[in-house]
């Protein structure tokens, strides 16, 4: 186990974030004596400076440190690293066969407006597409329950399409050559990680359409509409 160095939280040897503060875990290797001399033996035995990062190391850089709400039938609701949850959802994804379809669900792509959320994981495209195409279908058909297809369709593949976003992202970074360890973590985490802007851009948003809602509340119907069992009442004429 190692500690955290910010709350003394016990975490696994091969972690590096802490998993009950999001602080980065760094490890200082211990200097060699110099009164020791080397082993004429060892001399000619190459070992590399830098060991290369699991799939795991990998993925939880990618992910990086921040904390999420996150729901089971166990722990019910609970606030701990995107990581962890994200790791468990994988692990129904990634078989020794090959990556799969597995149906899970994820609640903050569900709940929030959908395209908030791959904004917020840098999923741009589908940002994209999901803040265009139910405007889009709402305003051809005017059938408001459009949006509501549309997030259940972003809860049901939020997990397997963000999946498939950091494999991508990850082959894309260890495929470049000619780029040392330093330059590629940091890389990774450029790439993965969250946007922290879209949390208020998300309250600015909500903040402003129920603003609407009140304004539209307080003015009433438009005049010169009838509401519903109301009959119009005949203008009566002088002469």
């Amino acid at each position: 186990m190692f500690p955290c160095p910010s709350c003394s939280q016990d975490n696994p040897a091969d972690a590096n974030f802490c998993a009950q503060c999001g602080q980065a875990l760094v490890r200082h290797t211990p200097e060699p004596d110099a009164d020791l001399e080397p082993d004429a033996d060892l001399e000619s035995e190459a070992t590399p400076s830098q060991s290369t990062p699991t799939s795991l190391q990998l993925l939880e850089t990618f992910i990086g440190p921040s904390k999420s709400l996150q729901f089971s039938l166990t722990t019910w609701w609970t606030w701990r690293p995107a990581f962890l949850y994200y790791k468990e959802k994988f692990a129904n994804l990634e078989t020794p066969a090959g990556p799969r379809f597995a149906l899970s669900w994820n609640w903050p792509a569900a709940i929030f407006d959908s395209f908030l959320w791959f904004l917020y994981r840098k999923m741009y495209m589908f940002a994209l597409l999901y803040a265009v195409a139910p405007a889009l279908a709402i305003f051809i058909t005017g059938d408001m329950t459009v949006g509501i297809v549309s997030r259940i369709l972003a809860g049901a593949s939020a997990n397997y399409l963000y999946f498939w976003h950091i494999k991508d992202k990850l082959q894309r970074i260890m495929a470049i050559p000619s780029m040392d360890d330093t330059a590629r973590a940091n890389m990774v985490r450029d790439e993965g990680g969250v946007q922290p802007y879209v949390l208020w851009l998300g309250a600015a948003l909500h903040v402003f359409m129920f603003g609407l809602l009140i304004a539209a509340i307080s003015q009433g119907p438009p005049e010169g509409v009838l509401l519903e069992g109301t009959e119009e009442q005949p203008t009566q004429k002088f002469f």
